[in-house]
């Protein structure tokens, strides 16, 4: 499983850590995703997705159906859900 939020795109980023010398070492910024099911009513049917938090609110402020569908114009969901 990828690290990639299915709704936002949201992924790994990379960065430094930097110390109080100023010396910098490499480090991931991971992503805060889960793997949550939702119930599609239109369908009649539950899907599972990688969401993040951001995510997630997202799906509450706009709606499911409304975000699968512009998650899909952008191109972060695949076509077989």
């Amino acid at each position: 499983m990828s690290r990639v939020c299915q709704i936002t795109g949201k992924k790994v980023m990379f960065g430094n850590n930097v110390s109080h010398s100023k010396r910098r070492t490499n480090r991931k910024f991971m992503v805060n995703i889960f793997t949550k099911r939702f119930y599609l009513p239109e369908e009649d049917r539950w899907i599972k997705l990688n969401v993040t938090a951001a995510g997630l609110r997202t799906i509450n402020k706009n709606g499911l159906a409304a975000t699968l569908k512009t998650a899909k114009a952008k191109g972060y969901l695949e076509n077989n859900l």
